[in-house]
């Protein structure tokens, strides 16, 4: 255990935070072209990249504690403080690159992950919309409907008074046979 197998781990973070990345501009691209049908399967990815990220993290705490015994700094110390506490010569710099190249891909991360919230609210808001104005024109529409006399809702409403309900003018009901 030490600076090269921190390093190595660093890398491997670094490659899933890219690929999260990816994965989030692919969500992204589905949701600006309406593939709403594969939301599904780029979300079940990004949950996968995820759950890696979570495991190569906690690999990383484990290998951060070990290098920061070696070079005498709280077990618990942060990658900033492993670099102060770095020895002179190269790692210093690695670990300044690694840390400055993971600060970029989580602010683009966040980015992308704000980003797409909006579209998928934007996308939840034109359904629910969508849907009020279907059931609206389904309720005017109800109006319509035959019943079981055979009259409408809005025929039944303007029927003459007098005539029993389900009668014509004629006298007979529509659809019982009797005409």
């Amino acid at each position: 255990m030490g600076a090269n197998e921190l390093s190595a781990l660093l890398w491997r973070e670094r490659e899933l935070l890219e690929l999260l990345t990816f994965k989030l501009e692919e969500e992204q691209l589905l949701l600006t072209a309406g593939r709403t049908r594969w939301i599904d399967h780029a979300t079940r990815e990004v949950e996968q990249v995820l759950d890696r990220l979570r495991t190569t993290g906690l690999e990383r705490s484990v290998e951060v504690s070990s290098v920061a015994q070696q070079w005498g700094t709280d077990e618990e110390a942060p990658l900033r403080d492993i670099i102060a506490a770095a020895p002179a010569g190269p790692w210093g710099e690695i670990f300044t690159a690694h840390l400055r190249a993971m600060t970029d891909l989580t602010a683009r991360i966040a980015q992308l992950r704000d980003e797409n919230e909006r579209f998928l609210r934007a996308a939840a808001r034109a359904t629910q919309e969508t849907l009020a104005a279907t059931t609206d024109d389904a309720t005017a529409a109800a109006g319509a409907i035959y019943d079981a006399t055979g009259s409408t809702a809005a025929t039944a409403a303007g029927r003459r008074v007098g005539t029993p309900g389900g009668t014509t003018a004629s006298g007979g009901h529509l659809f019982d046979g009797s005409l």
